[in-house]
C-alpha cells in the first residue's frame, strides 16, 4: 500500500475514532451531557488520540529504521561476496543496488549478483509496506476501541487530552533548542579541531587572513595566516554602512506611513515597501557589481578620491536597501500598537502631532524599533551574495568604505567551496569563523535585550 494512501487511512480511522468516543459519552450519559465529567468533544478528542498517536509513532519508527534493517539483511544475504570487503566499499554496493531498485541504472549493467540482490531488495520492501500497513491499522483499531470501552461518565477525558496536547507542544519547542544545541556543538567540536592546529590568540589576534595551507612543506604557502581581525573589521564595516542607510530611512518611513500618510497611501505604500524584502540577493548584488558601485566610483573620481572597483560602500549602501523593510514594517506595526489613549493625552496637554511622536509614541515603541534593527543588523551581518559581488574576497584591514573589503561568511563560503578534506586547517576555519561569529552575535543581542529591558522598566 503506498504511504500516502496509508496516511489517508489512518487519518479517516482517527476521524471516525473521535465520532465513536463522542457517541460513546453521550451514551453512557444516557443523552445528559451534565452528567459527564468533561464535555462530549473531549471524550472524542481521547478516542481519537488514541487511535492516530501510536499508529503514528509506529508509521515513523517503521521508516526511520526501515532502510537500515533491509540493507542489513541484504547485505547478509550477499556475505560471501562482501565479507573481506571494506566499510567504504560495502557503501558503494549498497548504492549500486539501491540505484537498480529505483530505475536509476539499468539491470542489465550491472552484475548478476547485484541484480539478484536489487531483487531481493524489492521483495523485502513489499514484504515491510504490507506489514506496517497490518500493524498500524490494527494497532490504531484495536487501540480505539479499547479508550472507546474504558469511557464513562466519571472519566477525565479534557485534562487527559490536554495533557497530551502539552506535551505535543513541549516536544515542538524542544525541537528548536534541540536544533541549535545541535548546530553550537557541531560548529564547536570542529572550531576546537581547528584551534589545536592555529593557537587561538592568532585567531582573534592576528592581523593577516592568507588560509592557503599546501600539502607539501615545500610547497609556496605552506604556512598560512589565519588572522580573523581583517573579516570581522569588514563584516563591522559594510554592517555599519547599511545600518546607517536602513535605521533613519526606515524608521521615518514607519513615522510617516503610521502618523501622517492617508489610509490610501499606507495601503499602497507599505505593501510595495515590503516587495524589497522578497527580491533574492542575487538580484541586489548584480544591482549592486553593475550600477551602484560604477556610480560611487564616478563619484569618488570628479571628487579626485581613489575608490576602487569593489568596495564596502556600495555594499552597505544596497545591503542597506535590502534591510529597509525590515526596519520599516516592525516599527510601523510597533507604533500602531501604540496606545490611541497616549496621542489623546498628549494633544490634551497642547503638544502638537511632532512633539507627540517625538516625546510619547517613539518612547513607547521604542523596544519593538530597536527589536526591528537588531533583525535588521542580524540579516546584515549574515549577508553573503551582495559582498561577494560588490565588495569582493580581499581580506583588507581598513576602516576606510572606499576599499575592497570581506567579511566572515563570504570567507566561509568562500573555505568550503568544492572538494574539502575536513581534516586541514584552511577548511576547518570556516567553522572557528562561525563559533566567533555566533557568539559576537549573541553578546550584541544579550547586550540589546539589557538596554530594552532597562528603558522599559524606566518607562513603565
Amino acid at each position: 500500500m503506498p504511504t500516502s494512501f496509508l496516511v489517508l487511512l489512518l487519518l479517516s480511522l482517527t476521524a471516525f475514532s473521535f465520532i465513536l468516543g463522542r457517541r460513546r459519552s453521550l451514551a453512557v450519559s444516557a443523552g445528559d451531557i451534565r452528567k459527564l465529567n468533561s464535555l462530549p468533544g473531549y471524550y472524542g478528542y481521547y478516542v481519537a488520540l488514541w487511535c492516530g498517536v501510536p499508529a503514528l509513532l509506529i508509521f515513523i519508527f517503521w521508516h526511520f529504521f526501515e532502510g537500515t534493517v533491509i540493507s542489513q539483511l541484504v547485505l547478509f544475504n550477499l556475505s560471501e561476496h562482501t565479507a573481506s570487503q571494506p566499510e567504504q566499499q560495502l557503501n558503494l554496493v549498497l548504492n549500486e543496488i539501491r540505484n537498480v531498485v529505483y530505475g536509476n541504472i539499468p539491470a542489465t549493467s550491472v552484475a548478476p549478483e547485484i541484480t539478484a540482490a536489487a531483487n531481493h531488495y524489492r521483495e523485502l520492501q513489499q514484504i515491510s509496506n504490507m506489514a506496517l500497513t497490518i500493524v498500524t491499522i490494527v494497532l490504531a483499531m484495536g487501540c480505539a476501541m479499547l479508550a472507546r470501552s474504558r469511557i464513562h461518565t466519571e472519566q477525565r477525558a479534557r485534562n487527559k487530552v490536554e495533557r497530551v496536547i502539552m506535551i505535543f507542544l513541549v516536544v515542538c519547542s524542544s525541537i528548536a533548542i534541540v536544533t541549535t544545541l545541535g548546530i553550537v556543538l557541531s560548529v564547536l567540536f570542529e572550531a576546537i579541531r581547528f584551534f589545536q592546529a592555529v593557537p587561538v590568540t592568532n585567531f582573534i589576534f592576528g592581523l593577516e587572513w592568507s588560509p592557503q595551507t599546501a600539502i607539501r612543506s615545500d610547497q609556496v604557502g605552506s604556512s598560512g595566516a589565519f588572522g580573523a581581525v581583517p573579516l570581522f573589521t569588514g563584516t563591522l564595516l559594510v554592517s555599519a554602512i547599511a545600518i546607517l542607510v536602513a535605521a533613519p530611512t526606515g524608521l521615518m518611513t514607519a513615522i510617516y506611513l503610521s502618523e501622517y500618510a492617508t489610509p490610501g497611501i499606507r495601503s499602497l505604500g507599505k505593501p510595495l515597501l515590503e516587495i524589497l524584502a522578497g527580491i533574492p540577493t542575487v538580484v541586489y548584488g548584480f544591482f549592486a557589481a553593475l550600477t551602484v558601485a560604477p556610480l560611487i566610483r564616478g563619484w569618488g573620481a570628479s571628487l579626485g578620491l581613489d575608490v576602487s572597483s569593489e568596495s564596502a560602500l556600495a555594499a552597505g549602501v544596497v545591503m542597506g536597501i535590502m534591510i529597509i523593510p525590515f526596519v520599516s514594517s516592525l516599527s510601523d506595526d510597533v507604533i500602531n500598537a501604540v496606545p490611541q489613549t497616549l496621542r489623546d493625552g498628549a494633544y490634551a496637554l497642547g503638544a502638537t502631532q511632532s512633539e507627540t511622536i517625538k516625546k510619547v509614541i517613539i518612547p513607547a515603541a521604542l523596544p519593538g524599533i530597536i527589536g526591528g534593527i537588531l533583525l535588521a543588523v542580524s540579516r546584515a551581518i549574515g549577508e553573503t551574495m551582495i559582498v561577494v559581488m560588490a565588495a569582493g574576497l580581499a581580506a583588507n584591514l581598513t576602516a576606510n568604505p572606499l576599499e575592497s573589503v570581506t567579511t566572515v561568511t563570504v570567507q566561509i563560503v568562500t573555505l568550503l567551496v568544492g572538494d574539502q578534506e575536513f581534516d586541514s586547517p584552511k577548511t576547518l576555519a570556516a567553522f572557528a569563523l562561525g563559533l566567533v561569529l555566533f557568539i559576537v552575535t549573541l553578546i550584541l543581542n544579550m547586550v540589546a535585550l539589557y538596554v530594552v529591558r532597562k528603558y522599559r522598566e524606566q518607562y513603565e
